[in-house]
């Protein structure tokens, strides 16, 4: 037509792939934790049964205050925290390195549920604390998605973060409470 060319439409396909990536990743762990057979002899640490269980308590413990730590700092950087100037630059290294440890401290704890217990829906403690698990990491997926696309809208990132730490809280409450507070929790 008249020797002008009109410009391609953006495609969407790379778009709706990279939104259904942290779909598959929780999709997936659920298909594991259900169709695997759970090992109830799985050592996490060299330690078995109850003490495995001690310990996943203690550490989910940490994972629970280095996510807190992680909101404060997101906060600090995002100019939301009251009497606070801005972040220095250290702030958002501390920020990534914070994250950094929280997930490779969730490693362990996740391989040991998933290997020891799988998915399992028996009551709604243990139903929550599962899916809660599988979509933590789905989760991630997204927030590391997030941060990588900058073309996202401004609410994305604290969105994902928000899940992130909301989920952590969830885990904890559904499992390292539990198992510190006596086998038992409000509301559970």
């Amino acid at each position: 037509m008249n020797g002008v060319e009109r410009p391609s439409r953006p495609r969407r396909a790379p778009g709706l792939l990279w939104a259904l990536l942290p779909v598959a990743v929780t999709a997936g762990l659920y298909w594991y934790g259900r169709a695997h057979t759970p090992d109830y002899t799985s050592s996490l640490f060299g330690r078995r049964y109850d003490d495995a269980n001690q310990l996943k308590a203690q550490l989910g413990t940490a994972l629970l205050g280095l996510a807190l730590i992680q909101l404060l700092l997101a906060l600090w950087m995002y100019g939301r925290l009251p009497g606070l100037s801005a972040a220095p630059r250290a702030v958002r290294t501390g920020h990534r390195l914070v994250g950094l440890a929280a997930f490779l401290l969730s490693l362990p704890i996740a391989y040991h549920c998933i290997t020891a217990y799988g998915v399992q829906l028996t009551t709604a403690r243990v139903a929550l604390h599962s899916i809660a698990g599988c979509f933590l990491y789905g989760a991630f997926v997204a927030k590391v998605i997030v941060v990588r696309h900058r073309r996202l809208p401004g609410w994305a990132l604290p969105t994902a973060g928000g899940a992130l730490v909301v989920l952590i809280g969830v885990l904890w409450y559904s499992a390292a409470l539990w198992r510190l507070n006596g086998y038992q929790v409000p509301g559970l």
